[in-house]
């Protein structure tokens, strides 16, 4: 591939200072065949061998989990991520974001048995290890004939990952290291044949990782398993290591490498958690629709309430715009795999720097869609009413599964922080020119604005100009803060945090605008009314909320002429010439799903 080639091809973070047209970004609509057969088998096997069994994960049954695991395995599901030289499938990033995704949606449980065991369980093998290390390990993940966990947590070591006190010492001989500490929150520890380890070899900076086999005479014992709030069937246990012999060769990657191991997994776990947040969404708003159309009140079904539709519209719209941004960010990340692999690099280091490039993207669809998918299950529970609480419906085991989501591949709050310190960085670089684009904006905000009447006609003209002026509040409010507070603003984690709800509502709210678009170019507007719909209503609530977080940014760090400057450049950023009919979306998004008693986007 030309260099002009790769230089058309998007980078992270650039989103915000570039304008994306609809053409250049992949949707669900994209899909193709095989990827469609793929996703059907998937859910084929999820309502044969999951959904009728949700009780068994509600019950702890932690041997039907495995159960389930294996005979995915058979189906070749735990592969799809593995090159075929390793027994795998090979499949592109975007195939197996769509095998995670529709996986994952009957129950939390089998769900984070899988994440874990084809991610942070699988992958770090494949993308760091040694020839030798793939050929002996991968062949047996992919199969699941073995499974995989990750042992990075420590009582002392979560989101600060690196401060980890487990121990790895050579022997005198030089042939094993020696492993001894406590880790813990270990899912699949109970079944697993082979733990990812990280360890600090003497006084290292930085961990290093290792490959341990799963052998108790080796001084490795578990601790009972956990009870959780939710996926109550994930196998989560303690693991103590007490002088684990661990031979040289199978250590992963370079000492102190573990680190950035570490990370790099969990930025490929963040996306993948996206996905695996869609189909637990779909399932719960169809449930609460098939449910609010059979439940009568006043001699009326409760789908027929404006209280009740104002719910499943804002739940559908949610969905859909998860939908729209986690498959453009993944289509993004497997079109730089292929420009890195056609320049001759490895598909291991294609994929690596692939996926380190969009990692801003990947944080941003954590927050975003673990918190959507939290927000839809507890509505479903209200849509319920008093049956939503109990077991005897799947709305309330829906609910408490959902809570993980915000919490592992690092939370929520750590995810805010890095979304916003990775793209300062990169402006550090020079991979995102954000310095130009924030004095364009300081310029604009002393300049007399336009009093000109814009021309609103073609679809989604108010909409896009809307989207290009939240990203000026944010260039506003960001930029200035970084201006005060220089390397410091790592310091200021309240205004990060509020910058990073700006950001996150930019690019989904701008997935969802474009991903219409291109929804309507293809079947006419009249077709996808209530996409239409859907896109509007998602930009509405961002622009509502951009508002409040620049507000709350600007009063916490400016003053004075700057601060009511800033805040007015905030209203004239934030302002609708022709605010949208909310009310009125609601309700066309409502009266589809009611009609369609499903799901149907």
């Amino acid at each position: 591939m030309s260099d002009i080639a790769e230089k058309q091809i998007a980078r992270g973070g650039q989103f915000l200072v570039t304008e994306t047209h609809s053409d250049d970004i992949f949707t669900p609509e994209d899909f193709s065949e095989e990827q469609l057969m793929m996703r059907d088998s998937v859910k084929e096997f999820i309502d044969r061998e999951i959904w009728p069994n949700k009780d068994r994960f509600e019950k702890k049954d932690y041997a039907f989990t495995e159960e389930s695991m294996r005979k995915a395995g058979e189906l070749g599901f735990l592969g799809v991520a593995v090159p075929e030289e390793y027994g795998g499938l090979g499949m592109g990033f975007v195939s197996t974001m769509l095998v995670c995704d529709y996986i994952s949606g009957a129950t939390g449980s089998f769900s984070t048995a899988f994440g874990a065991h084809t991610g942070i369980g699988t992958m770090p093998i494949t993308l760091y290890g040694t020839e030798e290390q793939k050929l002996k390990y991968v062949p047996k993940l992919a199969s699941g004939e073995w499974f995989g966990a990750y042992c990075l947590t420590e009582p002392g070591a979560g989101s600060d990952a690196n401060s980890g006190k487990t121990k790895a010492v050579l022997s005198e001989d030089g042939t094993h290291y020696k492993i001894t500490g406590q880790k813990m929150w270990i899912s699949n520890a109970g079944f697993c044949s082979v733990f990812i380890v990280f360890a600090r070899i003497e006084d290292d900076k930085n961990i290093t990782g290792f490959i341990v086999e799963n052998e108790p005479s080796n001084g490795i014992t578990l601790g009972e398993e956990e009870h959780k709030l939710g996926i109550r069937a994930s196998s989560t246990r303690q693991v103590f290591f007490n002088e684990t012999k661990v031979p040289v060769e199978n250590m992963l990657s370079e000492r102190g490498n573990g680190f950035k191991i570490a990370m790099n997994a969990l930025n490929v776990g963040r996306i993948k958690l996206a996905a695996a947040c869609l189909d637990a969404q779909r399932r719960t708003i169809t449930g609460a629709t098939k449910y609010a159309t059979e439940r009568v009140q006043f001699k009326t079904p409760i789908s027929s309430f404006g209280a009740i539709r104002a719910k499943l519209a804002e739940m559908a719209t949610n969905c859909y715009a998860g939908e729209s941004a986690a498959y453009r960010a993944a289509k993004n990340i497997e079109d730089r795999i292929n420009a890195r692999v056609a320049k001759g690099e490895s598909h291991q280091d294609a994929e690596l720097k692939g996926v380190e490039e969009f990692a801003i993207e990947c944080s941003i669809l954590k927050v975003a869609v673990s918190e959507d998918v939290q927000n839809c299950t507890d509505e479903g529970i209200q849509i319920f009413g008093g049956m939503g609480f109990s077991e005897d419906t799947p709305m309330e085991s829906a609910w408490r599964d959902a809570r993980i989501a915000r919490i592992y591949e690092g939370t929520n709050e750590i995810n805010r922080m890095l979304s916003v310190g990775m793209l300062i960085k990169k402006a550090m670089k020079g991979h995102v020119d954000l310095l130009g684009p924030a004095m364009k904006v300081a310029e604009e905000l002393v300049g007399i604005p336009s009093f000109e009447t814009p021309d609103y006609t073609a679809l989604f003209a108010e909409e896009k100009e809307m989207i290009a002026k939240l990203k000026k509040a944010f260039l506003m409010v960001a930029g200035s803060a970084v201006q005060k507070y220089g390397p410091a603003l790592d310091e200021h984690q309240q205004l990060l945090m509020a910058a990073a709800d700006i950001l996150i509502e930019i690019y989904m709210a701008e997935s969802t605008v474009l991903r219409t678009e291109k929804l309507a170019k293809d079947k006419g507007e009249a077709a996808v009314k209530e996409q239409v719909a859907m896109a509007k209503l998602y930009l509405y609530h961002a622009v509502d909320l951009v508002n409040i977080k620049g507000k709350e940014g600007i009063a916490s760090f400016a003053e004075g002429d700057e601060q009511r400057m800033m805040l007015m450049g905030l209203k004239r950023f934030t302002k609708y010439n022709n605010l949208p009919n909310v009310v009125g979306l609601r309700e066309t998004i409502a009266a589809k799903i009611v009609s369609e008693n499903t799901y149907c986007f």
